[in-house]
């Protein structure tokens, strides 16, 4: 009987364990989920930034700009060339993506494009 309970404790134990890991894990996958998000919507910002500044050179960005569940926020600075921040915002999780690009003759042309910290 003291070996059951002994054994009984050891079940408890490592199962404990093993439902503790799994938690762990799923609210990490999580995160990892709602960050890539956010990085798809400062994505979607910064091209959106760009086709609007291709349409109209004096174009200098936008608030609020809702992308999916996701909120974006466009800032275009500089003159030629012209540099566009995006701010993709999903949840608590902040990305940034910024583009430069140049406008000559009607044609734009994008020379960098990273993500910003």
């Amino acid at each position: 009987l003291v070996l059951l309970l002994v054994f009984m404790a050891m079940a408890v134990t490592v199962s404990t364990a093993a439902v503790l890991v799994i938690i762990g894990n799923s609210q990490a996958a999580s995160k990892l989920e709602q960050s890539l998000t956010a990085y798809a919507v400062a994505e979607s910002g910064a091209e959106n930034g760009l086709l609007r500044l291709l349409r109209d050179p004096s174009y200098s960005g936008e608030t609020d700009l809702t992308i999916g569940e996701g909120r974006a926020t466009i800032t275009v600075t500089g003159t030629n060339p012209k540099t566009v921040l995006s701010q993709g915002v999903y949840n608590n999780f902040l990305r940034q993506v910024q583009g430069t690009a140049t406008y000559i003759g009607g044609i734009l042309t994008v020379t960098s494009w990273q993500e910003v910290f």
